[in-house]
């Protein structure tokens, strides 16, 4: 069964073909900066390496380029699209709707676009690679994996806000969560790598562009740190994380913010680029190695949220087995590794700086031999879960 893979992001559009269940990757590549100046597109199968700068000035013609690479009578990978079984789209916020993948039909759509105020910058996105697909692949079951699906076993005691209760029980207000299909693979392959018995309490920590945490407890999460939209919790590149909301009023009655300015503030403008004026974490560690004091304050206080839920977590789980570190900071910044595990022997964990040293490609510990809690660097593969999701949902 051939299973296409579509992550729709706000300007970007990533895209894996697997022949399931071998797991198999056909091709994949990425379509980024579109609508936006230089955009580029990259193919890769087996036999091919393709990037492309060309005009893509919208996610129709994104998909449509992607189609075209798929069909191509040189570097294709199939003869019609009528080969692909089914088209697996990462949906970021389901609400408190959707819990399991689904097969996309009029009312998903319906309620994925009643979600558009929850998560403006990647459910319109999310949608719109729906509504494309469905015309370029016409035989295929489309598939919506929900990033907010993971988190919904969380207790009501995590998901539930101090507010009064007609907020949530009627407007559905309260911690949703994000990134659950990454926290759920890396979960997985800790568990089936430590064993059950071994993995009952584990942290995973998904540190991009986009940072959350989840406590674990059997395999489910019970507790996660971003919650009503994907501004809560940890400091990230450009979003501010916790913040008092009393700083929010204070911009808006005294210092002549609009509500617009200060949504566009927190989510565009903070975390390390506001900390900063940069937005790349390498060139963030570079700089503070250099001596630039800003820098290496935004990475003090970025380890130091990080270890903050840390505690919180262990206090929720009573204790844990284990620590995961996945995403692209996550599986490739050394310094933010250290910066994390550094000054937590109290929970058990103690860091090995040689494991440490490494951008590893597979599952590897990173945890010295005294250490009582196993620290796992584990790559995500959120694409890798969307086709093993919707192969599972229609075998």
């Amino acid at each position: 069964m051939k299973v296409l893979v579509i992550n729709s992001g706000s300007s970007s559009i990533k895209y894996q073909l697997f022949d399931m269940p071998s797991a198999t990757v056909i091709c994949s590549g990425l379509v980024e900066r579109i609508g936006l100046a230089n955009p580029e597109i990259h193919y890769k199968s087996d036999s091919q390496d393709i990037d492309e700068i060309c005009e893509i000035p919208n996610h129709q013609n994104g998909l449509e380029r992607i189609v075209k690479f798929l069909l191509d009578e040189k570097v294709g990978v199939i003869k019609s699209t009528s080969e692909i079984d089914a088209v697996g789209h990462r949906v970021v916020h389901g609400g408190s709707t959707f819990s399991n993948t689904v097969v996309i039909d009029g009312k998903v759509k319906d309620k994925v676009k009643e979600l558009f105020p929850l998560a403006p910058l990647h459910n319109p996105a999310n949608y719109e690679g729906i509504v494309v697909a469905e015309k370029m692949f016409p035989d295929a079951k489309q598939i919506a994996v929900f990033d907010t699906a993971f988190h919904q076993t969380m207790p009501e005691k995590a998901y539930k806000y101090a507010i009064p209760n007609k907020l949530c029980n009627v407007n559905k207000i309260r911690r949703y969560g994000f990134h659950g299909t990454s926290h759920k693979y890396v979960t997985e392959k800790a568990i089936e790598y430590l064993g059950a018995e071994n993995s009952k309490k584990i942290i995973t920590i998904h540190l991009g562009n986009g940072c959350s945490m989840a406590a674990v407890e059997n395999g489910k999460s019970v507790d996660t740190s971003l919650g009503f939209g994907p501004n809560e919790g940890l400091i990230m590149g450009s979003r501010s994380g916790d913040v008092d909301q009393a700083i929010i009023f204070h911009l808006v009655k005294n210092l002549d913010y609009s509500i617009d300015e200060v949504s566009h503030m927190l989510d565009r403008d903070s975390g390390m680029t506001g900390l900063t004026g940069y937005s790349d974490l390498r060139d963030i560690e570079s700089l503070a190695e250099e001596g630039n004091k800003d820098c290496q304050l935004a990475l003090d206080m970025s380890a130091y949220r990080i270890k903050q839920y840390i505690g919180k977590y262990v206090a929720s789980l009573n204790g844990v087995d284990a620590i995961v570190f996945t995403a692209g900071i996550g599986e490739n910044s050394i310094l933010a590794r250290k910066n994390v595990c550094v000054d937590m022997d109290f929970f058990g964990i103690e860091l090995d700086q040689d494991k440490n040293n490494s951008r590893p490609k597979e599952l590897t510990e990173i945890q010295s031999a005294n250490s009582k809690v196993k620290i796992l660097v584990i790559p995500t593969n959120e694409e890798l879960e969307i086709a093993k999701q919707s192969f599972e949902l229609i075998k």
